[in-house]
């Protein structure tokens, strides 16, 4: 499943009315059964992208949510749908458990957050503007209706226990990136202090730098840009927990657990992402963008 990292401005509440929700009788869902309930407002967002249930009008959707709804009750054994709301790609917004009661859909966050699951796109496509724009309703109106702080954290979340191992045949590719490890670009050993997770930000940014096109000229970059920050920079290690070539490949930096030297005053609660080149007038290509 994909994660996708929304960033809404905030600049007026009162603009945004309430979003058109299909409720669970309209779309045909069994009764909630679900006892668990949220404390309100939640401090998180947690967003899911469901792969294969492409649909485009409320009846096909809603068939897709029945099955969808079969399948966690009956294969999982859970209590419903993992998700308070599902975004559809036709731009409406479908009741899952609700405003009230907890999701199923992220260890850790269930009691905390409200997991907004997007559906109905193509496989490998993204989430349709209409999508978007609803998602983006649900939020603020969430905010205004007191469901969600206004102060809210969207966490980044991987459901798999580790991307850094060998991909297994049954496991589907898409789950991870390709991430090439440290040993591979052959980074220098170094000590430094660790992070705690899970990180409260992404932070997003480039290396300023020259890019590269191929893996061999990418671990040249990156063994260069770590040289730099030590050797220069004084810092304990490279500067990032992951760095994106336009070879599509995904560097470790420092990786998921050590603090990284990206963003003064976030390096501890942050995980530092950075393109490697300079995106200042053009951004970086789509074999770097869809990792």
């Amino acid at each position: 499943m994909l994660r996708w990292f929304l960033i809404f401005s905030v600049l007026d509440f009162g603009a945004w009315g309430a979003p058109t929700i299909v409720s669970r009788e309209e779309w045909g869902a069994r009764s909630l059964t679900c006892k668990a309930r949220l404390t309100l407002p939640v401090a998180y967002v947690i967003t899911d992208q469901l792969a294969g249930m492409e649909c485009q009008e409320p009846n096909s959707c809603g068939q897709k949510l029945r099955g969808l709804q079969s399948h966690s009750v009956y294969t999982k054994g859970w209590c419903d749908v993992a998700y308070n709301f599902l975004v559809g790609n036709d731009g409406r917004v479908y009741e899952g458990v609700g405003w009230d009661v907890q999701g199923m859909h992220s260890q850790g966050y269930n009691n905390i957050s409200l997991g907004l699951a997007f559906f109905g796109n193509e496989i490998g496509s993204s989430p349709s503007p209409a999508a978007l724009s609803a998602a983006e309703d649900l939020i603020f109106y969430a905010i205004k209706k007191g469901h969600l702080s206004p102060r809210y954290i969207q966490p980044l979340l991987l459901k798999e226990e580790s991307c850094l191992v060998p991909q297994q045949p049954v496991m589907p590719r898409k789950d991870c990136p390709n991430i090439i490890t440290r040993s591979t670009w052959e980074a220098r050993q170094t000590h430094c202090p660790t992070m705690s997770l899970p990180a409260k930000y992404v932070i997003i940014i480039h290396t300023a730098g020259a890019t590269c096109n191929v893996s061999m000229d990418c671990q040249i970059r990156v063994r260069d840009i770590q040289s730099y920050h030590i050797d220069v920079m004084n810092f304990c290690d490279i500067g990032y927990h992951f760095l994106v070539g336009q070879d599509g490949g995904v560097y470790e930096g420092v990786g998921w657990h050590i603090q990284g030297s990206h963003t003064y005053g976030y390096n501890d609660i942050g995980l530092g992402i950075a393109f490697i080149g300079n995106f200042v007038e053009k951004p970086p290509n789509a074999a770097g963008l869809v990792h």
